[in-house]
């Protein structure tokens, strides 16, 4: 069943993930702004730890994101000698609209199942996130 499951995310990922090639931002990218949106501004060594890089290439993806307006970087206002990343207005709109795109396209392919399947699959992604959060 673990390894079923493991398989089938790794599908509904890639499957998804070509909604997002019409963002013209990439995946790491997409994830780092991710992070910043959501959990909120962030050095770039906490930032790439979070998304289990080394500095340097957090660096990087940041340094694009920036290039492109989807971030910027600001005094850390607990240490004027660091900088914070934040996810820019742009930035969210973009992930937002990302994100919307995605759910719309898993919308589409469940359109088919009955009501009884879909209920299954309700109850099944409730479970799923309870095993991920630990409760």
């Amino acid at each position: 069943m673990a390894d079923r499951l493991h398989s089938t995310a790794i599908h509904l990922l890639r499957r998804l993930r070509v909604e997002d090639e019409a963002l013209g931002i990439s995946a790491p990218r997409l994830s780092v702004l991710s992070v910043l949106v959501f959990v909120g501004p962030m050095r770039i060594g906490a930032l790439a730890q979070a998304e289990q890089v080394e500095p340097p290439t957090m660096t990087r993806l940041v340094d694009g994101l920036e290039r492109d307006g989807y971030v910027t970087r600001a005094p850390d206002p607990e240490d004027a000698r660091a900088v914070q990343v934040r996810a820019t207005s742009r930035g969210t709109r973009a992930l937002k609209r990302g994100r919307a795109m995605r759910v719309d396209a898993l919308a589409s392919a469940l359109q088919g199942l009955s009501p009884a399947e879909l209920a299954s699959l309700d109850g099944g992604v409730d479970i799923l996130a309870r095993v991920l959060s630990g409760t």
